[in-house]
């Protein structure tokens, strides 16, 4: 498949099986998590429904489909066993859903993503768009994705939250860091936003490649610097930001307690503003034996100075006093 990275080489499979649940807000990310140690070429975590307003603005609505393809090669039994077994444990918590199975082949690999896939407007000015889609809207920035390789498509209400944040808080010139940025949807965001330097850091090689193609797609490589890394590397100087005046995290609530443990206040610059996302309802103020997101943001001196939601999740824009 010429279009993804990822996919090209002599060794590619000739086919895919697609497995895929269809299940809560709640569960999404946890089903994802689970997909995401078997799937080589990601994951993807879209709506089952579409709200199209008079203005042509999307929202996407009802249960979430989590999706993720194996490659159909010598070990897909086992990896078949091996990732059933993982959802019937995550069951006990929580039931499930018998997960479906769909064989693709590799030549429509492609038209398979295309027809999940759309044009979604956010905010005032942005625009994610998939990268065969050959359209522009007045008066709104395209922001340009190949889907299907790593976490980051502008579909799930986390990443939107987060790029409605990003298009209201950033000023012109100002720096980003956008920890564990996936697919690269965020920086590249504020990049075409009139960002200045624009540091994004993740631990899997695997989206770093997907975020440096999207880049390049939209021709912004030369100015988003894309690294190897978290939260300690960046504050050990190891990348050409160590802090900014806008620092961005969606990623899950557990990860962002844990990574405000280890310093991620600190890539804020003072007086400036972290937007964290990946946040469900009941984690904000740990509900039903959940982590406390608020308790561990007032541990870490961090004023919560505007809250966003899209159906069971949560935004926050906090400032470091």
């Amino acid at each position: 498949m010429a279009d993804s990275p990822q996919l090209q080489g002599q060794d590619s499979p000739a086919g895919w099986l697609e497995v895929s649940l269809v299940v809560d807000g709640e569960l999404a990310e946890a089903v994802a998590e689970v997909f995401s140690r078997f799937a080589p070429e990601g994951v993807v975590i879209q709506s089952t429904g579409v709200i199209q307003d008079e203005t042509g603005l999307v929202t996407e609505t009802g249960p979430l489909k989590v999706c993720a393809y194996l490659p159909e090669d010598s070990g897909l039994g086992d990896k078949r066993q091996r990732l059933e077994e993982a959802l019937w444990y995550l069951g006990r918590i929580k039931p499930l859903p018998a997960p479906e199975y769909t064989r693709l082949h590799q030549k429509n690999w492609a038209e398979a993503w295309k027809a999940h896939y759309r044009p979604i407007q956010i905010g005032k000015r942005l625009l994610i768009q998939p990268a065969w889609v050959q359209e522009i809207l007045p008066g709104r920035i395209p922001v340009l994705i190949e889907p299907g390789m790593a976490f980051g498509t502008g579909t799930h209400p986390t990443t939107q939250l987060c790029l409605e944040i990003l298009e209201s808080f950033l000023q012109p010139g100002q720096n980003v860091i956008d920890v564990g940025c996936g697919s690269g949807i965020l920086s590249i965001a504020a990049v075409k936003l009139g960002a200045g330097k624009v540091l994004g850091v993740d631990v899997d090689r695997q989206a770093l490649d997907s975020a440096r193609y999207n880049a390049r797609l939209n021709e912004v490589e030369g100015l988003l610097i894309l690294e190897e890394g978290s939260v300690e590397q960046v504050l050990a100087g190891d990348f050409k930001l160590r802090q900014a005046p806008l620092v961005l995290a969606n990623i899950l609530a557990t990860v962002i307690v844990r990574l405000l443990d280890q310093g991620l206040a600190e890539l804020v610059t003072p007086g400036g503003y972290l937007v964290l996302s990946g946040i469900l309802e009941d984690q904000l103020e740990g509900r039903d034996g959940y982590i406390s997101v608020l308790e561990a943001l007032s541990r870490h001196s961090l004023q919560v100075v505007e809250t966003r939601q899209i159906q069971d999740w949560i935004g926050l824009v906090v400032r470091r006093i």
